[in-house]
């Protein structure tokens, strides 16, 4: 078989049985291409977790439609072993063919244990290298050792110079590989046998991406000043009491081949930041330029042109995984956070390029979402890949520490270009913070009532149709939520419509004893949007203002000073469009909205359609069969033809992939 999916999917042949129950104690039919095939061969999945919530799917969506003589194939996924399938309900088990899945039958070899904690999308290139090394059986260090080496590229015995290791650290954190921190264990066991790594912090570099690149930035200075005495006989190179707050070499070997390949990258993505230098203009000269701060607009010119050439050669493709596009969607919020600088004019030519850009982009994204999108809602929640998987993140970390506090901000309207935006002020205002910066989907449609609402539930909109026009239901929601894994009512809490004013009544809230879990809906940045006259700039200037009055940051520092942990999320973002015409169609539309329109009747929704040929007609994946999305193509809107305003509704990468932040204090 050319794929291990080939050994599952063969299994499913359209029209055997209405009903398929599935053990599958491993999660192997919610990996993406899985479910994307299974979904293509005509069949619907629904994972059998929440007895009440599985019943309501099932009920509503198919059992209907076999009392109606219809045809379906539905698969249902218990995530047990084979033997639990008798737990299933009987009307189930009276109907259904049973089938059973796990990594034991498709890596014979290798140790279960480890290869069971492996994320799934690592089982391509595990597979592969069972295919072609056709290894004995392995126990569990042997098994570390080959999916080191084989999955993730890192060969621990070819590890002997400082090089070796930064150029396996930059791959690892620059795609944010997630390695299970039995391997990290193992690598650095394996490193620590050569006394060249004796003052690295293995233990912090190998597993937490922020601290390294938080290692890389403070080295950063400390290698311009010996590449500029190098390039300069005149220029001596000071012994500067330089500032490194993470232990470890003070001189990094930045101009190695293989390390400067993904220089440009980190600068140019943020994850590093340029810093001034009294060589400044014999250093912006060479490689490292990218790095150094000259003059703004000469930076901004440079930055922005490689930027454009960066994210034009990596779009993701057609057939991408989820976590390409939320790469990809870092760079091009800086892209986007550049391009609308008001300070320095944007040249005509790069406004072209990223013109032509943006239309290539916008074209393969809609594509991607209409083959995979549907595919996101079943994946494991953890780690959290769409908005309603958040809760459950955070009742992880509330189940393992019963003393660990979580609050959970959700910025209302807040795209991954502002949130940049929001970083830069706090880092200036806030030192002591620290960010572990992440992205998840949102939900189609991009607005309120849908996607906070899912966020808050932790559940998709189906399962909330009676509340899916209103936010009214979100407290009894994720007060609901949190009941059902075991907290009381009174060590719950809910507020919205925060954002600026007096923190009393957050600081009374907070102050009870019994308080574990917080949702706090801060709606600024959407009031900021809704009365926004001067598009995307604009929004970068008042998001820049709000974070400089300090209501944010104050909240924080309560967050923290009371022991929450503190995650920061948004609803959904938004992005300048244009006017392509206002739709008559008097009260028959549900939500007139402006880059969305709302309909329950699919005939209603068509004939609007007629009037907007290129608007996009979205299936109701995860909604309410009768919520019925017609959404404004490209980067228009529902508004008169040329008018430009800042909105939401639809599925560009600007609405739909939202920051996901963990905010921390430096100290801890």
């Amino acid at each position: 078989m050319s794929s291990w999916r080939d050994q599952i999917l063969k299994e499913f042949t359209p029209k055997v049985a209405k009903l398929t129950l599935v053990a599958d104690p491993d999660g192997l039919l919610l990996e993406e291409r899985i479910l994307e095939g299974i979904r293509e061969r005509g069949f619907e999945l629904i994972p059998f977790e929440d007895h009440v919530a599985f019943r309501y799917a099932y009920e509503s969506k198919f059992r209907s439609r076999w009392d109606r003589g219809e045809q379906t194939d539905l698969v249902v996924v218990l995530r047990s072993q084979a033997s639990d399938l008798a737990s299933l309900p009987y009307d189930l088990l009276q109907a259904g063919r049973k089938l059973s899945f796990n990594l034991g039958d498709i890596f014979p070899n290798l140790s279960y244990p480890v290869i069971t904690a492996l994320d799934r999308g690592d089982l391509d290139a595990l597979y592969e290298a069972q295919k072609r090394y056709a290894p004995d059986v392995l126990g569990d260090n042997s098994t570390k050792e080959f999916a080191l080496r084989h999955v993730f590229e890192i060969a621990p015995e070819f590890i002997h110079q400082p090089f070796d290791l930064l150029r396996v650290l930059l791959r690892r954190h620059y795609r944010g590989q997630r390695l299970p921190s039995f391997l990290d264990e193992r690598l650095i066991q394996l490193l620590r046998q050569n006394n060249t790594f004796d003052d690295w912090p293995l233990e912090t570099l190998v597993s937490d991406r922020e601290a390294f690149f938080a290692f890389l930035q403070e080295r950063w200075p400390v290698f311009l000043d010996h590449l500029a005495a190098k390039g300069a006989p005149s220029v001596h190179e000071e012994q500067k009491p330089y500032v490194l707050t993470i232990d470890g070499p003070q001189y990094l070997p930045f101009d190695d081949h293989d390390i400067r390949v993904y220089m440009d990258n980190l600068f140019l993505e943020g994850f590093l930041q340029p810093v001034p230098h009294e060589h400044a203009d014999a250093l912006s000269k060479v490689w490292v330029s990218i790095g150094v701060r000259t003059d703004p607009a000469g930076d901004r010119s440079r930055r922005l042109t490689k930027l454009i050439e960066n994210l034009q050669s990596s779009i993701p493709a057609e057939d991408a995984r989820h976590r390409e596009w939320l790469h990809f969607a870092r760079g091009w919020a800086e892209l986007t956070l550049l391009a609308h600088d008001q300070e320095i004019a944007t040249p005509a030519k790069d406004t072209l390029n990223i013109k032509s850009l943006q239309t290539q982009v916008d074209a393969v994204f809609v594509t991607w979402l209409t083959r995979r999108y549907a595919g996101l809602i079943n994946l494991p929640p953890v780690p959290p890949v769409m908005l309603h998987h958040l809760p459950r993140v955070l009742a992880r970390h509330v189940g393992e520490d019963r003393n660990c506090k979580v609050a959970l901000l959700l910025v209302d309207g807040l795209s991954l270009d502002q949130w940049i935006v929001v970083r830069e002020a706090l880092a200036l205002r806030s030192p002591h913070l620290r960010f572990r910066e992440n992205a998840v989907f949102a939900w189609i449609p991009t607005i309120t009532s849908v996607s906070r609402q899912a966020t808050f539930a932790g559940k998709p909109p189906i399962f909330f149709p009676n509340s899916i026009q209103t936010t009214d239901k979100e407290p009894a929601l994720w007060t609901q939520f949190w009941a059902d894994q075991g907290l009381l009512q009174n060590e719950v809490i809910y507020a919205k419509g925060l954002g600026d004013g007096s923190l009393e009544s957050i600081e009374e809230l907070l102050s009870h004893p019994q308080a574990r879990v917080a949702g706090l809906v801060i709606d600024k940045v959407d009031k900021i949007m809704h009365g926004m006259e001067l598009g995307a700039a604009g929004m970068h200037n008042q998001v820049r203002q709000w974070v400089q009055q300090s209501y944010i940051i104050e909240l924080l520092d309560l967050l923290l000073e009371r022991g929450f942990c503190v995650f920061l999320t948004s609803d959904h973002g938004n992005i300048e469009a244009e006017g392509c015409g206002r739709p008559a169609e008097g009260v028959v539309a549900d939500l007139r909205g402006e880059r969305v329109r709302l309909y329950s009747d699919a005939r209603l929704r068509h004939s609007v359609k007629e009037r907007f040929p290129s608007a996009i007609e979205w299936q109701p994946v995860g909604l309410p069969e009768d919520y019925l999305a017609l959404i404004a193509p490209n980067r228009l809107a529902f508004v008169r033809s040329g008018e430009r305003i800042v909105s939401h509704g639809g599925f560009s990468i600007e609405e739909l992939i939202v920051p996901l932040i963990q905010i921390e204090r430096r100290d801890t």
